[in-house]
């Protein structure tokens, strides 16, 4: 009988415990099928958007802090924002 799995507050908290757990002991990987995906479209739509460059240049040097692309540090913080704003 396999585990149950446990339920995840988060992704990093799922990767966590991937790393230290065996897949094997939860999924019975006889039992899987193998599925081709359909011809997937890119979810993400380029935009132009314009910065004052000060603005810019502090987005670039706290994305090279946390060691991230400035324009994810950006989507990042439009997803925060977003969803504090629908929280609300």
């Amino acid at each position: 009988m396999k585990k149950a799995l446990p339920k995840f507050r988060t992704e990093d908290a799922e990767r966590e415990f991937w790393a230290s757990h065996d897949s094997t002991d939860y999924i019975d990987w006889r039992r899987a099928k193998r599925v081709t995906p359909a011809n997937l479209k890119p979810s993400s739509q380029t935009i132009s958007i314009r910065l004052p460059k000060p603005m810019l240049v502090r987005l670039k040097l706290l994305a090279n802090k946390r060691d991230v692309p400035y324009q994810s540090l950006l989507k990042m913080f439009v997803a925060e924002r977003l969803k504090s704003e629908f929280k609300s």
